[in-house]
């Protein structure tokens, strides 16, 4: 089941989608806290501004998947998730030392959406190794 089908099917009740796509989000600041505890207060940083962005993607696609707007929409979705989250991811990259452009900004959306893309679901996950 591809990213996009999970999203169609979550974005027919809003709520109940959010709550089931953040469970399944990538926990990247408990991972990278463990692995590097030294850095912890640059990576807990780093990890605000992806969880942020990796929380607007979920929102933005949930919204065109209930809209019944999933393809061609690519140019749309980012213009969305930039205007949710780019203030505040410069200012928690700032906060850890990297200066980020929109450009900057646009590539760690478009990583984001790319790994969601592969991440595949429990059932998914499940149907494909029986």
């Amino acid at each position: 089941m591809s990213f996009i089908s999970v999203m169609e099917t979550i974005g027919k009740d809003f709520a109940k989608g959010l709550k089931w796509a953040a469970a399944y989000a990538l926990p990247a600041e408990k991972l990278v806290a463990l692995l590097f505890p030294s850095a912890a207060p640059v990576i807990n940083e780093l990890a605000d501004a992806t969880t942020l962005i990796q929380n607007a993607v979920l929102v933005v696609e949930q919204k065109f998947a209930a809209e019944g707007r999933q393809s061609g929409t690519g140019a749309q979705k980012l213009g969305e998730v930039l205007a949710l989250v780019e203030q505040t991811v410069t200012a928690l990259l700032a906060k850890a030392g990297i200066h980020a452009d929109t450009s900057y900004i646009e590539k760690i959306v478009s990583a984001v959406v790319a790994l969601l893309n592969v991440q595949q679901t429990p059932t998914a996950a499940t149907g494909a190794a029986a």
